[in-house]
């Protein structure tokens, strides 16, 4: 059965302390002016943490037997956890960094496009983001409706893409975008995902959202007017964009459950602490059963999450060595995904409570994790779409 290595645990203390030391006593005021420290991306780099699942050949970590890659998922999970424990906004850099970022060019690009890419932004020196959803096809990633068409040597992209993150920073140098390049026989859309370099003429970078959380992430809607890339910028084989984005979905759902535990894990030590010390009528509000039954339920809900998150991030590495399914890791991942997320959300509104009033004041750190939940709900598929692919695993026709 799975399990957590002795090395993973003492890689996770030295990502906990590199959180807590360069992250935590910044993160309320970064939090405050909107800013991601790109200072921050580049220690991460430092510390080797967007190459857990790349090759040394450029510049990563993980390590290759007989020529098949022995990628560390599971290192990467608990990056993201205890980033994530601290901010989620710097926890989902490092997430989307690597699996919308480097993992669709490491896993379906060619050696050449390896090259290119990837040692910058295994080293933090650059950032990639994925653009899949549009103002029209979310959850529908079929109704994409961005084009690229062939035109000689070059792709010709049109279309805009919605809530892309790491896509307008000052070291972004691509964004991989899905497009309909044709129709099938059976006349659905043929979807391609195609690298687009920063600053490519006819690609526009929109004005960052105004989010409800993440404030310090990088999120914008991208635009393209007759946006030319050459045409070996196209990645993996014309026409299997979807085929690819649904395998990139399942392992960034696992990473999503790693950011979701790292932030139960916080609200329960938060909101420990809080009733510990906290008096009212003479004595802590822990010793009140009210308070001290919601948060056992806490732990219960952060205990939870990391064994659903580390089983299916197990699964991950386990099929990467050709030991289990892409269908077991597709399911695992979608369960882990669902409860992790809700539970998250429910965490912060059970601390908020315990902390009474003072949770609603932005001076602690309860009220910046309550903003930041829900999205958790509805990024790399909402809680719906995760309750339907859970419902086929299970035979049932939906």
């Amino acid at each position: 059965m799975f399990e957590l290595s002795q090395d993973h645990e003492d890689f996770r203390a030295s990502v906990r302390d590199f959180a807590e030391r360069e992250v935590e006593p910044h993160v309320a005021q970064w939090d405050k002016d909107h800013h991601l420290p790109l200072e921050v991306v580049h220690r991460m780099g430092d510390l080797g943490l967007f190459g857990l699942v790349v090759p040394e050949r450029w510049g990563g970590s993980a390590e290759t037997d007989d020529g098949v890659v022995q990628s560390d998922f599971t290192a990467l999970c608990v990056a993201i956890e205890e980033l994530g424990r601290i901010d989620q906004s710097i926890g989902i850099t490092l997430s989307a960094g690597v699996g919308l970022g480097i993992n669709p060019i490491l896993t379906y690009g060619t050696d050449e496009q390896r090259d290119r890419w990837l040692p910058d932004l295994v080293a933090g020196r650059a950032l990639a983001g994925f653009g899949l959803t549009e103002p029209d096809a979310g959850s529908d990633a079929g109704g994409t409706r961005t084009t690229a068409t062939r035109d000689g040597d070059e792709w010709v992209i049109n279309g805009a893409k919605s809530f892309i993150t790491n896509s307008g920073t000052d070291i972004t140098s691509l964004v991989t975008v899905t497009a309909r390049t044709g129709t099938t026989a059976e006349g659905r859309a043929q979807i391609s995902a195609i690298i687009v370099p920063s600053g490519t003429p006819g690609f526009t970078v929109e004005e960052p959202y105004d989010k409800l959380g993440w404030h310090i992430s990088d999120t914008h809607g991208l635009s393209f007017d007759g946006c030319r890339v050459p045409a070996d910028h196209i990645v993996g084989e014309e026409g299997q964009g979807f085929r690819q984005f649904l395998k990139t979905l399942d392992d960034g759902r696992i990473a999503i459950s790693a950011l979701a535990t790292g932030l139960t894990q916080r609200m329960l030590e938060l909101a420990t602490d809080y009733a510990r010390t906290r008096t009212s009528f003479g004595r802590p509000i822990g010793a009140n059963q009210g308070v001290s039954f919601q948060i056992s339920d806490l732990a219960v809900m952060a205990e939870t999450s990391r064994v659903l998150t580390y089983k299916a991030a197990w699964l991950k590495d386990e099929a990467d060595r050709g030991r289990r399914s892409a269908r077991e890791v597709a399911r695992a991942a979608s369960i882990a995904k669902l409860y992790t997320s809700e539970a998250a959300v429910s965490a912060t509104r059970i601390a908020t409570q315990v902390f009474g009033g003072n949770g609603f004041m932005e001076e602690y750190p309860v009220a910046r994790f309550y903003r930041d939940a829900k999205i958790l709900e509805i990024g790399e598929g909402t809680s719906e779409v995760q309750r339907m692919v859970i419902a086929r695993h299970l035979g049932l026709p939906v």
